[in-house]
């Protein structure tokens, strides 16, 4: 029995001490399961769901205690337990529980902590608790998802919604019935597509300028199209002409706004002018497809639909059930970003891929918003 216990590991509410009774009363000494005083883990707060001040009589003097309700970590709720300050390493978890604490008393006008919580706050708490966890979930798959260097966050600090039902996240387009992408047949011969581009590389083969700088922003202007470097081509992962197809670079928050908007997204640094910042992703479908969806989302207040219009209004992308993070991306009449067309895999003209490059300088913390409107 020892020998296939020593592999194991589990968070433990007992001291080694009192594990050590236990043992004896089942007859299983520590020492055989290889447990002692430095291997023992230490169970893991889940969630701080409540707090109370208590007057401590030591002798004959009297202190104030500091005291947390634990939700620990793989134990039922009935396990919670009142435990001081100095025993909680979860500094994080502190700092979190007071932040959502301080924002209730806002909310309820209070202006002091009482000594002990109403069962109204502690209710509140801890459904928020439980929300910033489902919400930890969906960014840790969100994150699974691709190979993005920008990572995604997730924030909801105005109200209890958690993550939209009936919407997949995906990192390509997913075409729709009877439509198809068909895949480039030639690429380009240059070794340095941006210093000594062979017969204008990818752009200029089909008649077009080099879109790119040395440091990969957009230097032609809105409505003309982006031709990059495909898989087929003899330049290598670094070329200047391969951006979109990289990904996202920086690190976005999807939050939830408090002016009524839902979700949002913000970016978490600063992005430079004219830089790749998202695709737009969806279902690719047929514009009497896209006509049919739109009288639905017309009547539900809420729209997806992205024309692919560069040359035929043929095909449509609808974000609304599968979608990236531009699914959460907000309208704005002064956007800070800008809508390209590009090629890349796929030269067919009525199917560009839609890329979001920065109009202008955006600071850390500030949303990101598109027209709905834009050409």
């Amino acid at each position: 029995m020892a020998e296939n216990l020593k592999e194991c590991a589990v968070a433990c509410l007992a001291t080694f001490n009192q594990l050590e009774v236990v043992c004896r009363e089942e007859g299983v000494k520590c020492r055989e399961l290889g447990v002692n005083k430095n291997n023992l883990c230490d169970y893991e707060v889940e969630y701080l769901c409540s707090y109370q001040r208590k007057l401590i009589t030591n002798g004959k003097t009297q202190e104030t205690q500091e005291l947390y309700l634990v939700k620990w970590k793989g134990y039922p709720e009935s396990m919670n337990s009142w435990e001081p300050r100095k025993n909680l390493k979860c500094t994080d978890l502190l700092h979190q529980f007071w932040e959502d604490l301080m924002r209730e008393m806002v909310q309820l006008k209070k202006r002091s902590i009482p000594k002990k919580l109403d069962a109204s706050i502690v209710s509140h708490l801890v459904q928020r608790a439980k929300l910033r966890q489902t919400l930890k979930l969906w960014q840790n798959h969100l994150n699974s998802l691709g190979s993005d260097k920008g990572r995604i966050f997730v924030e909801n600090v105005v109200d209890m919604e958690g993550p939209p039902k009936n919407f997949t996240y995906i990192s390509d387009y997913k075409v729709g019935d009877g439509i198809s992408l068909n895949e480039v047949a030639v690429g380009c011969e240059c070794t340095d597509c941006l210093n000594s581009p062979v017969e204008g590389c990818c752009a200029g083969a089909s008649q077009h300028k080099f879109a790119y700088n040395d440091s990969g922003q957009v230097r032609i202007r809105p409505g003309l199209p982006i031709y990059e470097c495909n898989k087929r081509c003899r330049c290598g992962p670094e070329c200047a002409n391969r951006v979109v197809q990289k990904g996202i670079q920086y690190s976005l928050c999807i939050f939830r706004t408090d002016n009524g908007r839902g979700w949002g997204v913000r970016t978490m640094e600063r992005i430079r002018k004219n830089t790749f910042v998202m695709e737009y992703v969806g279902e690719i479908i047929t514009t009497e497809e896209a006509e049919r969806r739109g009288h639905i989302y017309d009547r539900e207040g809420t729209t997806y639909l992205f024309d692919l219009d560069y040359v035929d209004d043929e095909y449509t992308v609808d974000a609304a059930h599968y979608g990236n993070i531009s699914h959460f991306v907000n309208h704005s009449c002064d956007p800070n970003l800008q809508v390209y067309n590009v090629f890349i895999e796929n030269l067919d003209e009525r199917l560009p891929r839609i890329a979001f490059f920065a109009t202008r300088a955006i600071k850390p913390g500030e949303e990101l918003t598109f027209d709905y409107k834009m050409q």
